[in-house]
């Protein structure tokens, strides 16, 4: 797989990281972000940085994506009605990966363009966070034909230590949704109880080693404490910065929302914290870690 030409767009906290780990590995990338800061990151770790999307992928056997949202993916490949996507300059036998997370339909939609065009598309959203992405440890949740999963599988390796196949072409982004929904709703049930606890008097360190080892331990409390100063190397320890925003957040649980709109599955918790991250949102935070949903429990500014 290192004789393989590697298109990677968008290259934020998650995208830049995963792109890194590629170069690192070996393999050839050519890179885009709108961002310059984001490109110049990427460029320190070898990798090509190209002067725009269009001009990353010619050449490019594999392309891979990570975008903030359903728009952005569909206009990057499947075009506005005025500029053409960026499917229509692939090659047959082109692998495509896109590791955003959006709606499972539009994964469908770009999937179905792809078998047209005998393009290969896989959706693999990613969970891990941004310390997954770079130390090489995510989890991708991959939906598309198995045959495509078996190409792809030596590059996200390089990228990631879980790979799952959920299903076809749009599984990897249902499972995606129902996982971030979760998290959304753990992170804050874990910011809660937290918060009580120092309204009780407890060291937030000392009762989230309490929780970790008893019935309510949990991801956030093992890799991304949303107390300042509780755990080195996460957001809440940064004044929340970088990491995944909860504006970002947000989005995913309207998307889950949406999902289970359509299917009438209650997720009542679901709603819930959608709710409260909108409320965060409306506040001026969502820019911020959604770990900085603590500041909404607390009643205090982030």
């Amino acid at each position: 797989m290192n004789d393989h030409t590697i298109a990677f767009i968008g290259l934020g906290n998650m995208g830049g990281p995963m792109a890194a780990n590629l170069a690192k590995g070996g393999l050839s990338v050519r890179g885009f972000d709108l961002d310059p800061a984001s490109r110049d990151r990427l460029a320190e770790h070898g990798a090509y940085i190209a002067e725009s999307a269009r001009a990353a992928v010619a050449g490019a056997d594999v392309v891979i994506s990570m975008l903030p949202a359903s728009h952005h993916v569909e206009g990057l490949f499947l075009g506005d009605g005025e500029t053409p996507g960026l499917l229509a300059d692939l090659p047959a036998g082109t692998l495509l990966i896109d590791c955003s997370t959006i709606a499972p339909a539009s994964s469908q939609k770009l999937a179905q363009a792809g078998r047209a065009a005998g393009i290969a598309v896989l959706d693999a959203p990613v969970s891990g966070g941004t310390a997954g992405a770079a130390a090489g440890t995510l989890t991708f949740m991959v939906g598309g034909c198995k045959d495509d999963l078996a190409r792809a599988e030596p590059l996200l390796r390089k990228m990631g230590q879980n790979i799952a196949h959920a299903g076809d072409a749009g599984a990897g982004q249902a499972a995606k949704l129902c996982n971030n929904m979760l998290l959304g709703i753990l992170m804050i049930g874990t910011s809660e109880a937290l918060s009580l606890g120092e309204s009780l008097g407890l060291d937030p360190a000392v009762l989230a080693g309490i929780m970790r080892t008893s019935s309510g331990g949990n991801w956030v409390l093992e890799k991304y404490n949303p107390v300042p100063g509780v755990m080195d190397n996460v957001p809440a320890s940064r004044g929340y910065s970088g990491g995944f925003g909860s504006d970002l957040m947000l989005k995913d649980l309207g998307l889950a929302l949406e999902a289970a709109i359509a299917r009438r599955a209650p997720v009542p918790l679901g709603s819930l914290a959608e709710s409260l991250y909108a409320a965060h949102s409306r506040a001026g935070h969502g820019g911020l870690d959604f770990s900085s949903i603590i500041s909404l429990l607390k009643g205090v500014r982030a």
